[in-house]
């Protein structure tokens, strides 16, 4: 199954990446959902999760902006637009994942983008991606801890 996961990631960056690409060619005939089922097909005897592809795709798609959102200030001297394409599209899809997948512990999202930025990336791209999506999940943890719970809040009070 994880490697089947790891596929089905490669044939979303594969599909993002054509939509980016095409739509900064000004194709106006592009159809998002034709090319993410004619790159499923492509490897149907490989993929069981095909609805794990179309779930990571449709949402990077939908969320690009609120995504784009949470990634710039996290590399602030980078603006995203300047980020190589396939970086750019690593760290959106994987953002997704971390912030609106539920079934993937944190840590292999952030290795499986990793993991694409060496297959697909430029020589400092797993780098960059980890150090990336890193400080996400730093910052995110500590939202999580700052708030206090019910029995945090007690406690304080008790001092």
């Amino acid at each position: 199954m994880a490697s089947n996961r790891h596929l089905g990631r490669i044939i979303a960056l594969q599909t993002l990446y054509e939509q980016e690409f095409r739509i900064e060619c000004n194709d106006v005939d592009f159809d998002l959902e034709e090319v993410l089922q004619r790159n499923i097909s492509r490897y149907r005897d490989m993929v069981d999760d095909r609805e794990f592809i179309a779930v990571l795709v449709k949402g990077v798609d939908t969320k690009r902006d609120e995504l784009d959102a949470v990634l710039q200030p996290l590399a602030p001297e980078w603006p995203l637009e300047q980020i190589a394409r396939m970086d750019r599209l690593v760290l959106r899809l994987s953002t997704y994942e971390l912030i609106f997948g539920t079934n993937v512990p944190p840590k292999v999202v952030i290795n499986e983008a990793v993991e694409l930025a060496k297959a697909f990336g430029g020589e400092n791209s797993s780098k960059f991606i980890n150090g990336v999506l890193g400080t996400l999940l730093r910052s995110r943890e500590g939202d999580k801890h700052d708030k206090p719970t019910k029995v945090d809040a007690k406690k304080d009070n008790k001092s």
